[in-house]
């Protein structure tokens, strides 16, 4: 028999602090990219038709890279902390959860960086 009161038995199997840290990154990367996807949804709506040139002059400029290298890292990070939620959901043994884990976060880094060098490639007029 069990002689603990409820609150004995439930203290520290709450959430885990990574378990609230990934909650909140998650709803700060959905958040940053509420305006960052705007901008680029009209941004593109923009340079309709516009040619190759006149696309990279606006990439070139500084505050326009910026706001592309940001974008991507939000979303990429965003997209990884969604993936991993649903791996740890679905996938209950453990090294198949950590291989897919290691695997999605490694694959979203490799993808930000490609990007976020095309995007310094094409500002600097590679």
């Amino acid at each position: 028999m069990d002689m603990r009161t409820p609150l004995a038995r439930v203290r520290h199997l709450g959430a885990s602090p990574e378990a609230t840290s990934h909650w909140w990154w998650q709803r700060l990367t959905a958040l940053a990219l509420v305006p960052l996807l705007l901008w680029l949804v009209a941004s593109l709506v923009w340079l309709a038709g516009a040619d190759y040139l006149t696309v990279r002059e606006w990439v070139a400029q500084p505050w326009v890279a910026l706001l592309l290298i940001l974008l991507q890292a939000a979303l990429f990070h965003h997209a990884q902390l969604g993936l991993q939620v649903v791996i740890e959901d679905y996938l209950h043994l453990e090294w198949p959860r950590l291989a897919a884990i290691v695997a999605t976060k490694a694959l979203a880094l490799v993808l930000a960086l490609i990007g976020i060098f095309a995007v310094i490639r094409v500002s600097l007029g590679a």
